[in-house]
């Protein structure tokens, strides 16, 4: 059986939101494009994305917003259009920048920017780890929140100290913000404080929003006409953008609006953890609504335990998982979403005393 097929027999799903089958996505699509009166766009023009592209835009705080198929092409598309723009084609990243951890290389392969790493992987940013870098940066690129570390944020002075920093320098000042919203409520601002003094955000459609993918790039109207067409020209001009934006748009508003509710249930989740000495999580208070959990079990242990109780107790308790720095350690990665959300609370005790007890 496939990890697919064990977590689907599962009745009960701890992270993230509510699977749906593609019957039950389609059909919510065609009911909302029915009562809305949705027309294709065609090549990217047309008045629901126009529309779409335009909120995210305010709500972000910048001039304009264009929708691209993918972060990875948003974000590096966006850095080499920054380099060109700056006169340098250096780039500042974290260790566990996404570029630099999933994106097999592309900005290098395609000879898009050169990296220069900044800071420890295992704490986010400060502004004198950008201070040590003597060299003319075209751009800097910072995940908020940092979700190779737990969903950890800089703080909010050293936030806008490294904002500040790249102004005077003058680097362009890049958001990864593909949990962007999820940063919001950590630190109890507005995505419009968070992107506030940045010259560029991407934002997910698909994470926490739920669509069936795509990003958004934010960014000043010449910059995102010059995205505009850096996109068309790697292939990413779709003849109709309609399913993306309208499996984003049909709920945005209200997955944006759960947010701070997301944030409090990891709060009170970290008050069960507590019961668990074995499990420990990272950070050590809840900056978003995810969070890892280190385990005192090499990866195999973890994935046969996960295996075993979902297979046992129909329970499916994480997904991703991977090696610790210590030998016989591994780290599990928990997104709170609208499954452990409505789960009633003592179900959610009942689950994490099962794995405590099996570690």
């Amino acid at each position: 059986m496939t990890e697919q097929q064990l977590m689907q027999q599962c009745v009960t799903v701890i992270p993230g939101h509510r699977a749906h089958t593609p019957a039950e996505q389609f059909g919510a699509m065609a009911a909302w494009c029915a009562a809305h009166s949705i027309a294709h766009d065609v090549y990217g023009e047309g008045e629901l994305i126009g529309q779409f592209e335009e909120k995210v835009a305010a709500l972000l705080g910048f001039e304009a917003a264009v929708f691209c198929i993918s972060g990875t092409m948003a974000q590096a598309g966006a850095l080499r259009l920054a380099c060109d723009e700056r006169g340098s084609k250096l780039v500042a990243l974290h260790p566990t920048s996404h570029i630099l951890v999933h994106e097999k290389s592309n900005y290098q392969l395609l000879d898009h920017f050169h990296v220069l790493q900044a800071g420890e992987r295992h704490r986010p940013w400060t502004v004198d780890d950008l201070r040590a870098l003597p060299d003319r940066l075209g751009a800097v690129a910072m995940e908020v929140p940092m979700r190779e570390i737990g969903g950890q944020n800089p703080s909010w002075e050293q936030l806008a100290a490294i904002k500040d920093h790249c102004r005077e320098r003058g680097a362009h000042v890049h958001l990864d913000g593909a949990r962007l919203w999820e940063a919001a409520a950590g630190y109890g601002r507005t995505a419009h404080d968070i992107a506030a003094g940045a010259d560029s955000c991407y934002v997910s459609l698909y994470k926490g929003i739920g669509a069936l993918g795509g990003a958004m790039l934010a960014g000043s109207h010449t910059f995102i006409a010059r995205a505009a067409e850096s996109f068309r020209r790697q292939g990413g001009n779709l003849i109709h953008r309609t399913p993306y934006v309208v499996s984003a748009a049909m709920q945005f508003d209200q997955r944006i609006a759960a947010m701070p509710q997301l944030f409090r249930r990891t709060e009170w989740l970290y008050e069960v953890l507590r019961a668990h000495p074995a499990l420990v999580p990272n950070p050590a208070r809840p900056q978003a609504n995810m969070l890892h959990l280190h385990l005192p079990v090499s990866r195999e242990r973890a994935l046969a335990i996960r295996n075993a109780i979902a297979a046992q107790h129909r329970l499916w308790l994480f997904g991703r998982v991977a090696s610790g720095a210590l030998a016989n350690s591994s780290v599990i990665e928990l997104y709170v979403g609208d499954n452990l959300a409505r789960l009633p609370d003592d179900q959610v005790r009942q689950a994490f005393a099962l794995l405590a007890a099996a570690l």
